[in-house]
């Protein structure tokens, strides 16, 4: 059951990065787009959330800062 419920977690943190990516994508051409402000914000949220924490040991600001970077 350990094992489902890594790649569960996995899953999640694998599509709130990719959620980020594409929004900050999004931003670099859009500055100003609603939408993807707000996927920002959910997902730096989400990053830095106690749920974030429950499901993994990597850095939350770490990964939001390195994402950052490579976008």
């Amino acid at each position: 059951m350990n094992d489902c419920f890594q790649d569960l977690a996995n899953a999640i943190i694998l599509q709130a990065v990719h959620d980020y990516r594409k929004a900050l994508r999004i931003l670099k051409r859009y500055p100003r787009c609603e939408a993807a402000l707000a996927e920002k914000k959910r997902d730096e949220e989400f990053f830095q959330s106690d749920w974030y924490a429950h499901l993994t040991k990597v850095d939350g600001k770490r990964l939001m800062k390195r994402l950052q970077e490579e976008v």
